[in-house]
């Protein structure tokens, strides 16, 4: 069987590759943790199934014996800091872990395991500003990041290239557009808005529910087909190049909004929140997943409506009365 060493396994993209893998027998999994704190109720269903390894990606005696331990066909390097608005008021702590942390990776990696394929999920965020004349995003469009975090996935992103031109190491880059679906952290948008409605019909919250903008359009994808991707990329792939995942379809956040609601028999009114607005944001963004669909064959199969459906089913599921 195949070794699989997935970083950041006990997160959103983590567990949902790690189901993925098993469902279709891939291989012997083995994940990276953070420390003793980590939250491991994305993986709690499976758990006994996962070879789990303590492991901060930014120190890199740590990273190295995880490599040593796993000793992967595979690597899926998810660990991040993901969570755009925070790399705001937390910039030192994003570019760490995701510039410095993958750079550690990487290291282990050519020392120790210079065979080991190596997908890296990058992020739409790289692009930033994209202008009106440059829709949909090709994976050749300038970077022009917008947050912290889009710098520092830019930076992961480029420092995989540059370790593969350099060390002919098997890195194959990914950069998914927005994507949700159950186990989303509640800080997200959509899955905050599925918390909030949740919430107001088991009676925890007023009726009202907080927003940001709503007139942003984004590409949204599902998780598991995201997931579903990043192995095909991973196997089908070609090392050094770089696929966008995404719908290539926009849906404006009044859209979303309104599509969560519908699941809800409650009456609800919507406010603005100030605190819930970026200081800079792109009106319009969606993706060209062209060269991606066909180097694998991959396309999303899972509904916009299926995938907010399981959304605020999670939270049913969590929050209780």
């Amino acid at each position: 069987m195949k070794k699989i060493l997935i970083t950041g396994i006990n997160g959103f993209a983590g567990s949902h590759l790690s189901d993925y893998i098993i469902k279709n027998k891939f291989g012997e999994i083995y994940g990276t943790y953070q420390s003793k704190t980590s939250n491991f109720s994305n993986i709690k269903h499976i758990v006994d199934t996962l070879s789990l390894i303590k492991c901060d990606i930014n120190t890199p005696s740590e990273i190295s014996a995880a490599i040593k331990q796993a000793d992967p066909d595979y690597v899926f390097h998810l660990a991040a800091k993901s969570f755009v608005p925070d790399s705001w008021k937390s910039p030192h702590e994003t570019l760490q872990s995701n510039i410095l942390g993958s750079l550690n990776v990487f290291e282990a990696i050519r020392n120790l395991s210079p065979e080991t394929t190596v997908h890296v999920a990058s992020s739409s965020e790289v692009y930033g500003m994209v202008y009106q004349d440059e829709l949909p995003v090709k994976e050749t469009n300038p970077l022009r990041p917008f947050s912290p975090y889009g710098v520092s996935k830019a930076a992961m992103d480029l420092l995989g290239y540059q370790y593969h031109q350099s060390y002919a190491l098997k890195i194959i880059r990914t950069r998914a557009f927005n994507h949700t679906g159950p186990r989303r952290g509640e800080v997200f948008v959509a899955s905050d808005w599925a918390k909030q409605i949740v919430s107001i019909e088991k009676g925890l919250h007023s009726p009202e529910l907080y927003v940001g903008s709503l007139t942003s359009e984004r590409d949204f994808t599902d998780v598991r087909d995201v997931v579903r991707g990043y192995w095909l990329a991973a196997t089908k792939g070609d090392p050094g190049e770089v696929y966008n995942i995404c719908s290539g379809k926009t849906h404006r956040m009044q859209e979303i909004l309104d599509l969560l609601l519908s699941f809800t028999d409650k009456k609800i009114s919507v406010k603005k929140d100030p605190s819930r607005m970026r200081p800079s944001d792109v009106k319009t963004l969606y993706g060209d997943s062209t060269k991606f669909r066909e180097k694998t064959g991959w396309k999303p199969k899972t509904s916009l409506k299926k995938t907010m459906g399981d959304l605020i089913d999670y939270w049913r599921g969590k929050i209780l009365s």
